[in-house]
């Protein structure tokens, strides 16, 4: 199947494989598989205006790695809470826990994968699998045959650290291999840590990445700085070797660019390293220092985020929870959550939103488990999201040219202006302006916009995402800034029309003029409805001092 070049600043879903399959199974009330999921639950997706499907997970799980997270004392607590009802059965494994990059029989298999791929191309959407750079399940086929692939240890390593390091057997000879890890955090029981400076191993990657590269149209590359030069060596020490004089991802990505122009890497990446695997040859990293900031930090702190490099900008990956992450209803809170939907959606680069969180659910699933508590779907939520990721899809978001705007205050010692985040679209005609109220305080300002061309005519303000217009005066906007007057978190995504212009009509001659019209009961008279009238925003009390 041919791939077509990705549009610019996508937008992706990702898919809890095995639990989407479930849910539908119920729904529909018979099993569900990749090739049998239904054309009207493929419309639902595609009517969202989504760019790509992530479908996470969907590669051969270890039995030995689910043996392993159904006895993980830490893992029983996390089950219980997101599943009152959890058995161990529900425990299908970890999808990064990779037996073997085949696409798990119980899933469907690789043909009913290629079908599904069919299907989503034939209603506009990608297809993006995992690959995990850093690790492989402790009974991945290349631990036995292929043991230089493997960071090993010694039987004093065994001894001392049984939580880092494991025992396999090699045709009647035991070796003993490191978990995989980051340096962070303990390691991951039911992995074995790959040799990201091994030559054999990384030819190995190039072949299983060409494999995967001819069944989607891009990978979403977990932990992706691990098998970096600089922190593979730091992690490993001496048990690392010697440096090599190219990167990881120097050799694995033009390999499999060159058989494959138009496939996309996405990085799962932390600790500021995204410039890193940019230059490394990678489209899209995770932007996960605007998560912690639009999370944790003032709004200053995200304003200044905004003002890095435009083509920097252009190859974040946006989110607000992915299955790592809490809930942003949870970890975000109301109104805050969709002022930062609003951000994710419409920034530069890619937008990544989570399945499910377009309906407001509030319970993170462990990756292990296989099905889930089905929660009630927040109405108001999936309302905003319907139209907020209509806006997105308009050509304005993806093929126009971005701007930062300074807002100024509204009137003097009022200084609630700076909690506006506020950047405009422009593409030929077509104008948007985005502006979110970025705290929980009510607060205004104005925004210039001197290359809009606003004086020479009176203009209709739509908002795209509360359905609401305004009519506003082009040569006030054009000296004073456009008045912006937003309650706590919340947002305008304006699209910019010039008002009609009515043609004078020229006065009747006396033998033109019709009798007057007569009515008996001026209250019964029709009066403009709430649809046709405009809605304006009543100017300051300019006495007002800042919130």
């Amino acid at each position: 199947m041919a791939s077509t070049p990705w549009r610019k600043n996508p937008v992706l879903y990702e898919i809890n494989t095995w639990v989407w399959l479930w849910s539908l199974s119920q729904q529909h009330g018979k099993p569900i598989t990749l090739g049998s999921v239904p054309d009207s639950d493929l419309d639902a997706l595609a009517a969202w205006g989504f760019d790509a499907i992530w479908l996470m997970g969907v590669w051969e799980r270890s039995a030995s790695a689910q043996q392993v997270a159904v006895e993980h004392p830490g893992l029983q607590t996390e089950y219980r809470q997101a599943l009152p009802d959890y058995q161990p059965a529900d425990v299908v494994g970890s999808p990064y826990a990779v037996h073997t990059y085949t696409v798990d029989a119980r899933l469907g298999g690789r043909a009913e994968l290629a079908v599904l791929r069919e299907k989503l191309a034939a209603r506009g959407m990608k297809l993006i699998l995992d690959f995990v750079p850093n690790h492989v399940a402790i009974d991945h086929p290349w631990v036995q045959a292929h043991p230089e692939c493997f960071i090993q240890g010694t039987k004093e390593d065994l001894e001392q650290k049984s939580d880092h390091f494991f025992q396999a057997s090699d045709e009647g000879h035991f070796r003993v291999y490191a978990n995989g890890r980051d340096p962070y955090f303990p390691a991951w029981t039911d992995t074995a840590q790959i040799h990201a400076f091994s030559p054999v191993l990384r030819a190995k990657v190039v072949d299983t990445l060409l494999d995967i590269a001819s069944q989607c149209d891009g990978v979403r590359c977990d932990m992706a700085m691990l098998v970096t030069n600089k922190v593979f060596a730091q992690t490993w020490g001496e048990r690392a070797g010697q440096v090599p004089p190219h990167e990881y991802w120097e050799v694995v990505i033009p390999a499999v660019k060159e058989a494959h122009p138009d496939f996309l890497f996405m990085a799962e990446v932390y600790w500021d390293m995204e410039w890193d695997l940019i230059k490394q040859g990678f489209n899209y990293t995770y932007d996960k220092r605007l998560y912690d900031r639009m999370r944790t930090e003032p709004v200053r702190s995200v304003i200044a985020h905004l003002y890095a490099d435009l083509g920097f900008q252009q190859q974040m990956i946006r989110f607000i929870e992915n299955h790592d992450e809490k809930r942003a209803t949870v970890s975000l809170g109301p109104g805050r959550d969709l002022a930062c939907a609003v951000l994710v959606a419409t920034l530069p680069g890619a937008a990544l939103i989570h399945e499910g969180q377009m309906v407001g659910r509030q319970i993170k699933l462990p990756v292990q488990l296989g099905r889930r508590v089905l929660e009630p779907d927040n109405a108001v939520i999936e309302a905003f999201y319907r139209l907020l990721l209509t806006e997105a899809h308009h050509p304005a978001y993806h093929e126009g040219e971005w701007r930062l705007r300074e807002c100024g205050p509204a009137w003097d010692l009022n200084a609630s202006h700076r909690a506006l985040i506020a950047y405009t679209w422009c593409n030929g005609e077509e104008r948007r302006l985005v502006v979110v109220n970025f705290t929980p305080m009510t607060s205004q300002g104005r925004i210039a916009l001197p290359d809009f061309d606003l004086a020479v005519k009176d203009w209709i303000l739509r908002d795209a995402v509360h359905q609401t217009e305004y009519e506003r005066d082009g040569a006030e906007m054009a000296e004073h800034g456009l008045y912006i007057d937003l309650g706590p978190w919340q947002s305008h995504v304006f699209c910019f029309t010039p008002k009609p212009v009515v043609a004078a009509i020229p006065a009747p001659t006396p033998e033109e003029k019709p009798a007057a019209a007569v009515v008996e009961n001026p209250a019964t008279a029709e009066k403009p409805t709430a649809a046709t009238k405009a809605q304006p925003v009543a100017e300051p009390d300019k006495t007002s001092s800042a919130p």
